[in-house]
Order: C-alpha cells, then sequence, then structure tokens
C-alpha cells in the first residue's frame, strides 16, 4: 500500500476522518475499526471453520467405502499448505491473530482429511499422492518460511512477503471451484457444484474482505474480494441451472468435483 500522501482527498468533507490524510487513516485505523475488525474476524472464523468442514460427508463415504474412488487428493493437499501458510502469516503479522487461530484449525482439519485420503488411496496412486504431500506440505511450506527469513531482516519485509505467497494462493484455493463450471453448463445441472460450499465461500469471501479492508490489509483483500466475485458467479451460475433440464447422456459417467477450498 503506497502510504504516502495522495494529491486528492479520498474521503468525502462530511465523513468524520475527513480531516485525517488517506496515509494517516491507512497507517492507523481508528479504535472504533479495530474493534469493528473483530468482531467481523469472529464472524469469518465461524465461516471459515463451516468451509473446512464441508468436506467431511465426502471423507465419511471413503471411509464407509474403504476407497477414495475416483476422489482427487490435490484439493486438499494444496489446502493443507495454504492454511499452513497463512497460520505462520497470522502469527509473524501483529494484529493478525484471528487468521492464525483460524487457519490453524484448517490445517489440522485439512491433515485429517490428507491422513484419510493416503490410507485409502489404492496401492498404485499411493507413492504418486505420498510424494505430493511431502512436496507441498512439507518441503514448500519449509523453504517458503525460511527463505522469507533468511532473504530478509526487516520482520515487516518477512511478513509481507509471505503475505505476497498466501495471497497468490488463496487466489488459486477461490478460482478453482469455476473448473466446475464446464460441467454444468455442459450438462445442465448442478449435481456437481453443491450449494452449500458455493455459498459459504461466498460469504468467506465477502466476510474476509470486510475484515482486510478495515485492517487495511491489501493481502487479505486481494484474494478475498476476488473470492467474493468468483463466489457470487458460482450462485448466479447455480441459480440459473438450478432447474434446468439436464442432459442425461452428459452427466452419465461424470464424477463430482472437488473444489479447492480456503
Amino acid at each position: 500500500i503506497n502510504t504516502k500522501s495522495h494529491p486528492y482527498n479520498l474521503l468525502s468533507l462530511s465523513h468524520p476522518l475527513s480531516s485525517l490524510s488517506l496515509s494517516t487513516f491507512l497507517r492507523n485505523p481508528s479504535p472504533d475499526m479495530a474493534d469493528l475488525s473483530f468482531y467481523v474476524g469472529v464472524i469469518g472464523n465461524v465461516i471459515s471453520v463451516l468451509v473446512f468442514l464441508s468436506p467431511v460427508e465426502t471423507f465419511w463415504r471413503i471411509v464407509q467405502r474403504r476407497s477414495t474412488e475416483e476422489y482427487e487428493c490435490l484439493p486438499y493437499i494444496c489446502t493443507l499448505m495454504s492454511s499452513s501458510l497463512w497460520t505462520y502469516y497470522g502469527i509473524v503479522t501483529p494484529g493478525e491473530y484471528l487468521v492464525s487461530t483460524v487457519n490453524g484449525f484448517g490445517a489440522l482439519v485439512e491433515s485429517i482429511y490428507v491422513l484419510i485420503f493416503l490410507f485409502f488411496v489404492p496401492k498404485p496412486r499411493f507413492l504418486k499422492t505420498i510424494v505430493v504431500v511431502l512436496a507441498l506440505n512439507v518441503c514448500f511450506p519449509v523453504l517458503a518460511i525460511v527463505g522469507t527469513r533468511t532473504a530478509f531482516e526487516d520482520e515487516n519485509t518477512r511478513s509481507s512477503s509471505m503475505g505476497f505467497i498466501c495471497a497468490t494462493l488463496n487466489i488459486v484455493m477461490y478460482g478453482s471451484p469455476l473448473s466446475a463450471i464446464k460441467t454444468v453448463v455442459t450438462t445442465r445441472s448442478v449435481q456437481f457444484m453443491p450449494f452449500w460450499l458455493s455459498f459459504f465461500l461466498f460469504l468467506n469471501g465477502a466476510i474476509w474482505g470486510v475484515y482486510a479492508f478495515l485492517l487495511h490489509d491489501v493481502f487479505l483483500l486481494v484474494p478475498n474480494g476476488m473470492g467474493f466475485l468468483l463466489g457470487t458467479m458460482q450462485l448466479l451460475i447455480y441459480a440459473y441451472y438450478r432447474n434446468a433440464q439436464p442432459n442425461v447422456e452428459d452427466e452419465e459417467g461424470l464424477i463430482p468435483s472437488q473444489p479447492l477450498l480456503s
């Protein structure tokens, strides 16, 4: 964020903060906004927990059938990586403890999902899956954390660099459910776009976007703002096709798409 004074006052003259420069406002959020951000963050935590728990039904099915069938583990591996790095970001960034708590919970839940998957995955896919887990859930987070701590001595720079990495990953996570849109349009069926997952991803992006705006955290604002827009797109597509006549022939033989979570 550029904290230099802007040549134009972006705040309305009638606004109670109009006497403050934009740079002061960005660096020093008012106490009222700090209090509001806490409550918004708590709501965001609740919604994020619901998002993290949304695949429980899928994994209960895997346990019951003692097989991962055609489900892919990559979405949960990527979400575990993202949650782990966001947890670290929340720990090293002052005032972001709500980010670290919810993503710490997410990392724990996603770890359970990945372990269940490894336990029930067919043997031909086990080696490939374990290699991906080690690469994305062990090697990459270690390299990212050690790399930022080694490359930058300043704590703010370390936090900003980690925030950039996390924001990039979050954009990928929010965009991944769009892969199901082609299937929805082709089959004219929303069977492969679960409403509640799309709805909670929409709410998640909206709430964390507001939280990021109140704290002026661009690394949270950009991905969650995009998440809100992408979530809105998913819900509009769901509403359009929910009562459509499905193409049965195209629908047969397809397996549910497992979106990445955030």
